[in-house]
């Protein structure tokens, strides 16, 4: 099941009085402006929101954050822009105008529509969508199926006609006549430190992070899967004194290791009590994948189609035992380490020791010794490589670097309307890279392409949250040198540095990852039958992006398959995330009943 937890932001006029009567029956709360006009409207956790005042000004906080009541005051009354630590939405009422930022990861996102003529700003793009009947983007959904992800800025924009996201890292500003106007206000720090320097301020930092989500006390679920990511947190944790009920997954390949590692762990964490599951314990990968839901549909098509009936199970054994939370390393592998392509930016201060870098990827990776050299001495301007990008989206992938990062590839039973799609925007799309460095540029997208997914996780309703995608931890990571935080020959060197004295040694020398990939085919044999049924009735078939018969190979012979399993997990994501919308033209959430059951 997934959260009720949703709000809009009103402007502070006549003309928003209308969309507040609109609005009104799905509320579960609604807040005002100081003249008395509805601001925010919505269903939330009661500890979730705080709200402070000061004369014609108010400031909210949305989501997990330390700011009080008086703090939030004290903003109001300077009418500054505070940036306090944790995961949360800024929302301000300053004198008639709104202001609206969420996070630069992008777990708090923000999205803006014109409703009747004024702009108004809300936690989720349906929500706007169904305001305005908004019909799908159809290119842009065709972007969401390339793999491995879609470049920068593909994956920033909303799904629906007529509804704007705003990129990470930026406010959104609406006068009292409804309009908008947007700018940054984030800006990455510069990579200075070494890694002793480093590690320190990547330690505070996720110390403060969990100490946010354990300061409640009572049961907290976490994952414990035998990987360093989450591993650490259940350690911060547990140094908290949260009572931990930690879950671990073993999984049936032969060799793999999570399952050994947790167990390492789990042995310093003597007061934590355990979930374990084994293979057969679960309901298989991709159990459900033909039944329609509850309306679930979020803002996107989700990557958790493959494990969404495992981990219903399993947040429904943590809710049994009172957990209020569930803990995750997801995004730790992106955001502690950076790309290999931080060697382009290193050659040029330091050729020798960005040769010795690129020399050990090319030997762990088995690069060309060409491609390497190219990738080091390119200079291929941002937009032009994205240009190129369109050109190249049915060809086979590359395994050697490439300028940017690794050019986005469009599935096989992608029909050709879909794939020209997609090359038009990828040439059209006049923008920056995120950084001018491309290390730096690699970073920040994989810092706000995990925060998205993180998204998805923190509106089930058992919240899983990973601290990893918090903004501060994700600017320690960032101040510190790129070739600090990666290396060819070390594993995560940076996490490793900043959690000695606080995980075990023992625990800390792992530097191998496991794959549940017996469990992913033995899923879809499985579900042969619902496969075929999709093949039969595809919706994506019906909007005209992929081709029925190469959907259909791909579906009922996917050990066959030449591209990586991710391609067809994103298409199966998206063909139930259009059904689900299509058989619940109102969104789940918006029912009160809904959010009280869930409550």
């Amino acid at each position: 099941m997934h959260s009720g937890r949703w709000f809009i932001v009103l402007p502070d006029s006549e003309q928003a009085l209308a969309i507040a009567r609109r609005v009104q029956p799905f509320a579960c709360g609604s807040i005002a402006h100081a003249s008395g006009r509805p601001w925010l409207m919505g269903c939330w956790d009661g500890d979730g929101i705080a709200v402070g005042s000061s004369d014609a000004n108010r400031v909210a906080a949305i989501g997990t954050f330390s700011a009080t009541e008086a703090d939030l005051s004290r903003w109001a009354a300077r009418g500054d822009e505070p940036e306090p630590p944790g995961a949360l939405h800024l929302i301000a009422s300053l004198d008639g105008r709104v202001r609206v930022r969420g996070s630069m990861s992008g777990t708090h996102r923000v999205f803006h529509a014109l409703v009747d003529g004024v702009t108004v700003a809300a936690d989720r793009a349906r929500t706007l969508a169904w305001l305005t009947d908004a019909p799908l983007d159809e290119g842009q959904l065709a972007v969401r199926m390339a793999y491995p992800q879609p470049p920068h800025p593909m994956e920033d924009t909303a799904l629906w006609q007529g509804v704007e996201a705003l990129a990470g890292g930026s406010v959104l500003t609406v006068d009292p006549t409804g309009t908008a106007h947007v700018r940054r206000w984030w800006q990455p720090p510069e990579p200075e430190l070494p890694l002793e320097e480093g590690a320190v301020a990547l330690r505070e930092a996720l110390l403060e992070a969990v100490e946010l989500r354990t300061r409640g006390g009572g049961v907290l679920g976490a994952d414990l899967s035998g990987g360093l990511d989450s591993t650490s947190l259940c350690f911060l944790a547990a140094r908290t004194g949260a009572q931990l009920v930690t879950v671990t997954l073993r999984w049936a390949a032969a060799g793999n290791e999570d399952a050994d590692w947790a167990d390492r762990a789990a042995a310093h964490l003597p007061g934590c009590e355990r979930l374990v599951y084994g293979p057969d314990e679960l309901p298989p990968f991709f159990t459900g994948i033909g039944s329609l839901g509850e309306g679930r549909s979020e803002d996107e098509p989700t990557m958790g189609v493959r494990e969404d009936a495992q981990q219903d199970v399993i947040d429904q054994e943590l809710l049994k035992r009172g957990a209020r939370l569930r803990l995750c390393g997801h995004g730790g592998d992106h955001v502690v380490q950076s790309p290999p392509s931080y060697v382009h930016g290193l050659f040029r201060r330091s050729p020798t020791e960005a040769l010795r870098n690129a020399m050990g990827y090319r030997a762990r990776h088995r690069w060309p010794a060409a491609a390497t050299a190219r990738m080091l001495l390119d200079r291929t301007p941002y937009r032009r490589w994205l240009a190129a990008a369109g050109d190249s989206l049915t060809a086979a992938p590359t395994r050697w670097p490439e300028p940017w990062g690794t050019s986005p590839r469009m599935p096989p039973w992608a029909s050709g309307d879909a794939v020209a799609a997609v090359a038009a925007l990828l040439r059209r799309a006049e923008t920056e890279p995120l950084d001018p460095a491309r290390g730096r540029h690699g970073r920040i997208h994989q810092a706000q392409t995990v925060g998205r997914i993180g998204r998805q996780m923190i509106m089930r309703e058992l919240v899983t949250d990973s601290p990893f995608c918090d903004d501060k931890v994700i600017e320690a990571c960032l101040s510190v040198r790129a070739e600090a935080t990666a290396s060819p020959w070390a594993y995560k060197p940076l996490l490793v540095r900043a959690m000695r004295g606080l995980v075990p040694d023992e625990v800390l020398t792992r530097t191998t990852k496991d794959h549940s990939g017996d469990e992913w085919f033995s899923g879809l044999r499985l579900q042969r039958p619902a496969l075929a049924a999709l093949a039969e009735d595809s919706l994506l078939v019906r909007y005209g992006l992929v081709d029925a018969d190469s959907l259909r190979r791909a579906l009922l012979s996917p050990q066959l398959a030449t591209v990586p399993a991710q391609a067809l997990e994103q298409t199966l994501g998206h063909e139930m995330w259009l059904r689900d919308l299509e058989a619940h033209p109102t969104p789940a959430y918006l029912w009160k009943e809904h959010h009280a059951a869930a409550h």
